[in-house]
């Protein structure tokens, strides 16, 4: 017999079904129409047969969320429907803390792939990387397995442990990470002066507050230096994207007119434009744009418009290329629905969907060490040469300088930078355009 749950189904589908029925008999058969109403039928029928003659019973609710879990699947990567404890997890992660490993993933070829770990998180410090294929989360292979089942899988209790198998290009063998789930707490802006006038401002993700808070940084940077920038450079390497008014607000604050974005979809709420404001705009000053292959969806969003305006020079390598857009839409039972319901476009009508933002100069990840000259022969080197100091100290004496002292975190810091090739890139990039201007126009 069936239980009360499913005679509501039944009922609901009944109720369809005449209402199809009603309509078909007052209008013209169209063949959709047809088969519209055949496959619901066919639906109907498979949902009575599992009921009744599966081996074992299965709840209505669970046969009903498989349906439309498969139903969303089949759709593209990014659609998904989410149980209530699954949306529940969501709502909280754009609000900037979550508990898990810190990592975005998608479904790249049929695999379960890392498109950015997250700064700062397990996933982060353990060293998986954008491009990393998960093959195995605990005791589960992942192939086949949906996106949002994979999220389940490796959340859990701050403190609890979970292991994923990963296979890199260049591995051997697929490797095994154990990792410590923790309450994760991104701080998605990070600033700090590279040199005297050039900033450097790093968005990890796209979160609610990431615009205000990037105000509160470039605010920070220019009482640094003075009140004004000589350029800055913006990092959105391995950022994954992230809410989309977001990516329109910061680019907001670097462009005063223009088209930032638009979206194309079906229905009319997803026909959006979204175009600068004069008001609040930074100062020119020159910018470059460091983007890779974990660089996704709203990321991609920033960079393009800032591209197309020639706002920015962007440096690096290819992007992810997520050009869709994903509407969240609550259900009655604390459920939710994640549906692509547009693409979206740069400022010169690019979709970058599945393609990415191409970058002006492409420069790969290059790990830089300090090369020790010992061949070469110089004035110094010659016998009884003079010496600068001495020439120096001729034409007028000076009070030697005091070394500058500097604590073991901003050396650390200097460290990291020097040793970051694309960072360093853009940095010598910022003062050749300052040097150039120089040279343009020379002081009277």
């Amino acid at each position: 017999m069936f239980t009360r749950k499913l005679m509501i189904v039944m009922l609901f589908m009944a109720m369809l079904s005449a209402g199809l029925t009603a309509a078909w008999l007052q209008s013209p058969r169209p063949a959709q129409a047809e088969a519209g109403y055949a496959e619901l039928q066919l639906f109907t029928d498979v949902l009575s047969i599992v009921r009744r003659s599966y081996v074992e019973e299965v709840p209505v609710k669970d046969l009903v969320y498989g349906a439309i879990d498969g139903m969303l699947a089949s759709l593209d990567p990014h659609s998904g429907f989410m149980p209530p404890d699954v949306y529940k997890e969501l709502k909280i992660d754009t609000r900037g803390e979550f508990g898990g490993l810190g990592i975005e993933i998608t479904i790249k070829d049929d695999m379960l792939t890392i498109v950015a770990p997250i700064e700062d998180t397990p996933a982060f410090h353990a060293g998986l990387a954008a491009g990393d294929r998960i093959l195995k989360i605990d005791e589960q292979f992942t192939k086949g397995m949906e996106i949002m089942e994979a999220v389940r899988l490796m959340r859990g209790a701050p403190g609890t442990e979970v292991t994923i198998v990963v296979m890199r290009e260049g591995f051997e063998r697929p490797k095994p990470y154990t990792l410590k789930r923790e309450v994760v707490k991104i701080k998605s802006v990070k600033s700090k002066t590279l040199e005297d006038g050039f900033g450097y401002l790093r968005i990890t993700q796209f979160q609610e507050r990431t615009a205000s808070d990037l105000e509160r940084a470039l605010e920070g940077l220019h009482k640094e230096n003075g009140g004004s920038l000589k350029g800055v450079v913006l990092d959105m390497r391995n950022n994954p994207g992230g809410l989309l008014d977001q990516a329109v607000d910061v680019a907001d604050l670097f462009l005063d007119k223009g088209m930032i974005v638009y979206t194309k979809g079906r229905e009319a709420d997803a026909q959006m434009e979204f175009t600068a404001k004069s008001s609040g705009t930074e100062p020119g000053y020159p910018m470059v744009v460091l983007i890779n292959g974990g660089s996704a969806s709203a990321a991609e969003i920033v960079a393009g418009a800032l591209q197309d305006h020639g706002r920015a020079v962007i440096l690096g390598t290819q992007s992810f290329g997520k050009g869709s857009v994903q509407t969240i839409l609550p259900l009655g039972d604390d459920s939710g629905l994640r549906l692509t319901t547009a693409r979206y476009y740069t400022p010169k009508g690019t979709s970058i969907q599945a393609k990415g933002i191409t970058p002006d100069i492409e420069v790969q990840p290059a790990e830089v060490k300090e090369a020790v000259d010992h061949d070469r022969f110089r004035e110094k080197d010659l016998p009884n040469h003079f010496d600068s100091e001495q020439v120096e100290r001729l034409a007028k004496p000076v009070k030697p300088a005091k070394p500058e002292e500097k604590d073991g975190s901003n050396l650390q810091a200097e460290q990291d930078q020097r040793s970051d090739y694309q960072l360093m890139r853009a940095l010598d990039l910022l003062k050749g355009w300052q040097i150039l201007q120089g040279l343009n126009h020379p002081a009277a």
